[in-house]
């Protein structure tokens, strides 16, 4: 029988509503003087070794997203999702100046005034956020006390199981109803959720670097029988929650953050060589095959891509990068645009805000939406394989704003969309009572929502929508099944009856 926590042993006064940890990177960083002394320091220092301002420039958006970011409730994820879009943008100027490699990027394209443009979205959002999240303030240590744990731990690693049991066949059954085909698949993210909720008390009040490690052996390989790179976000969950309790003075917090950082460059450079076998013959039919089959041929190409010589390592981080480096067709869009092709005045914008008010279950003659190869194709110029293939080859929101509106009108959605988030996110941490539900959620859903550059506005604004509407609605309907089973909404209307007649 699942357990939940009973409001003696989960409702926290109010004084000690927020986790001591989660203010040790805030505390370790300190504000204003440190993040920026760095980043005046590594702006330099990134100018002089790239030979190139926009090095620089990359630097200062990076520092700013992290000095505004650090939010007062719940970890860094707004901060980390901001970092890895900064990644997507910027990573190539980086990895040529260190290496001296040519990447293919800056050959066949003209990739400054995209990453000029990228740094402008970002700081656009980054401008939205911290707008919203003002207009929302986030959730204060005075008023109604909070539960802090919804579930014990063997409640919480049985729900973990469950879900990662059912999560391939939730998954299957989704693609048989068209109309639901969104909502089903948002709620199989609770499993992330609950895999942060996880990490999240692994390190607290002591971090337990075993059962962590342990955690994401697992995670990685299971993460490997996909083909959407599965394994990315258990890395990065657990990122976030070792980022919540980093601290700056302690040798092995950064030496752990180091040796973190060697599964996600290593798994992403496997992932890009194996990508490439299965590109040769079956990805437009890899859910056909079973997860057993696919794990014993990625096992067998990952031995043979270690055995390997130097050269085809070296060229396979480089494909790692310019992958991850997601400029190329959105350069290849701005030399055309307007140049060759005018700017469509909102019609990509207009056909994503449509498709958002007309959810699949209540139009089910809706029409398929264009894909985002098709974009690509028209407007770089250059053919990419499409949906006839089994592929589709990413556009990204910045690109699409900037074949809609040009520079300075394209980055106003941007603002907005941030702005709305920036609400949202302090809305969510105070909407959900049981902290550790509140926070699990936050992170999953605005980690999702933020951290891909190359997502199209269509596909953003409708994956942030679905979660909201159905995992957050889902949270917060377990959240008040729960208070209701432990009585724990019945305690702050008794606190606070008690305050009121003492003249509180």
């Amino acid at each position: 029988m699942l357990r939940f926590n009973r409001p003696s042993m989960s409702l926290l006064p109010a004084a000690a509503r927020y986790r001591p940890t989660e203010g040790s990177l805030r505390a370790s960083l300190n504000g204003f003087p440190i993040i920026w002394a760095f980043g005046v320091a590594a702006a330099a220092g990134a100018w002089i070794i790239a030979a190139d301002w926009i090095a620089a420039a990359g630097i200062v958006v990076l520092c700013a997203g992290w000095r505004c970011l650090r939010t007062a409730d719940g970890p860094p994820v707004l901060a980390m999702a901001f970092t890895f879009q900064w990644a997507q943008i910027t990573i190539g100027v980086y990895y040529h100046a260190l290496t001296r490699r040519s990447l293919d990027t800056m050959d066949l394209s003209d990739y400054r005034p995209m990453v000029l443009i990228g740094l402008g979205c970002l700081v656009a959002l980054l401008l939205g956020l911290v707008l919203g999240m003002s207009v929302v303030p986030a959730p204060r240590p005075g008023g109604l006390p909070r539960l802090a744990e919804a579930f014990t731990w063997s409640t919480l690693l049985t729900v973990y199981v469950g879900t990662t049991i059912a999560t391939g066949t939730i998954q299957e059954i989704a693609w048989q109803f068209p109309a639901l085909t969104q909502a089903i698949l948002a709620l199989t993210y609770a499993r992330l959720a609950t895999l942060f909720m996880i990490f999240r008390r692994l390190t607290y009040p002591r971090i337990r670097w075993g059962w962590i490690a342990v955690i994401l052996l697992c995670e990685i390989p299971l993460g490997f029988t996909g083909f959407f790179a599965g394994f990315r976000e258990p890395i990065m969950l657990a990122a976030v929650a070792l980022l919540a309790v980093f601290d700056r003075r302690k040798l092995k917090h950064w030496i752990v953050l180091g040796v973190l950082a060697v599964p996600m460059l290593f798994t992403g450079v496997l992932w890009m060589a194996i990508r490439q076998d299965f590109r040769h013959d079956f990805e437009s039919q890899v859910f056909a095959e079973s997860r057993e089959a696919r794990l014993k041929r990625i096992t067998a190409l990952t031995a043979a891509w270690l055995n390997s010589d130097h050269t085809e390592l070296f060229e396979d981080v480089d494909k790692f990068v310019d992958r991850l480096w997601v400029v190329y067709y959105p350069a290849l869009a701005v030399s055309r645009v307007p140049q060759v092709l005018p700017h469509t005045n909102g019609a990509i914008l207009g056909r994503a805000l449509l498709n958002l008010v007309m959810p699949r279950f209540l139009f089910p003659d809706k029409g398929e939406v264009i894909s985002d190869s098709e974009m690509v194709t028209q407007y770089s110029g250059v053919w990419v394989a499409g949906a006839k293939e089994g592929t589709n080859i990413a556009f990204g929101y910045a690109a699409e704003s900037y074949v809609d509106f040009g520079v300075p009108l394209m980055f106003l959605p941007v603002l907005v969309y941030g702005f709305l988030i920036g609400m949202a996110y302090h809305w969510w941490l105070g909407a959900i009572r049981h902290r550790d539900l509140a926070v699990g959620l936050a992170t999953v859903m605005f980690w999702l929502c933020l951290y891909i550059f190359e997502r199209s506005w269509v596909k953003t604004l409708g994956l942030t929508v679905t979660m909201m509407v159905y995992l957050g609605g889902a949270t917060i309907l377990l959240d008040r099944v729960l208070l209701w089973h432990s009585g724990g909404a019945r305690a702050p209307r008794r606190r606070l009856a008690g305050l009121r007649r003492l003249g509180r």
